[in-house]
């Protein structure tokens, strides 16, 4: 009898670490977002970020400085696990296109992070920008931000071409980059 008990014990024990697993997984994954935009709206242009120098500067005016140039988004921070895990592989993407520009956004934590984080991955040479707003902001919001890496590419008249990757292997960043330069 008491067999049978461990037995069942056991048999339970694992179906609730697996339950408890399946509900985490559903709760902290990425969720594609319903409705894939094409511009920004007014108040997310607006948004506010800090270069490395913490001199402010609204993402409507980065984008401009790119107007009539493709402009890849990165979104990433050195906290970021997945971030640090695709960083070879967005380092091939922007080798493989010289002629995009891309343009980092980092969601660090504080001004220190963001400058350690720079120096630590060899960013300094990158167009870097930091929400020091954080990670709820109206530009973030827009755009569904709700996992990092995440990349936006951005067309010649700072249009949403590609709106929702979260990997810099998605091949529809490429295929998007390649369609706007023809």
């Amino acid at each position: 009898m008491t067999n049978f008990v461990i037995q069942k014990f056991k048999k339970m024990k694992r179906i609730l670490v697996y339950s408890l697993l399946f509900i985490f997984h559903l709760g902290f994954s990425q969720e594609v977002p319903k409705v894939l935009k094409t511009k920004f709206s007014k108040e997310a242009l607006a948004q506010k970020v800090q270069d490395e120098n913490g001199k402010e500067t609204s993402i409507k005016d980065i984008l401009n400085r790119h107007k009539g140039k493709v402009v890849v988004l990165d979104f990433w921070a050195g906290w970021c696990r997945d971030c640090l895990k695709a960083f070879p592989k967005a380092k091939e993407l922007e080798a493989n296109n010289p002629n995009i520009d891309f343009v980092f956004l980092s969601l660090e934590r504080s001004k220190e992070d963001f400058d350690k984080s720079l120096e630590r991955f060899e960013m300094k040479d990158k167009e870097n920008y930091w929400f020091s707003t954080g990670w709820k902001n109206d530009f973030n919001n827009y755009i569904d931000l709700n996992w990092i890496p995440r990349y936006i590419v951005v067309d010649q008249k700072s249009g949403i071409a590609k709106y929702y990757a979260i990997s810099p292997e998605d091949p529809e960043i490429q295929s998007t980059i390649d369609k706007l330069t023809k």
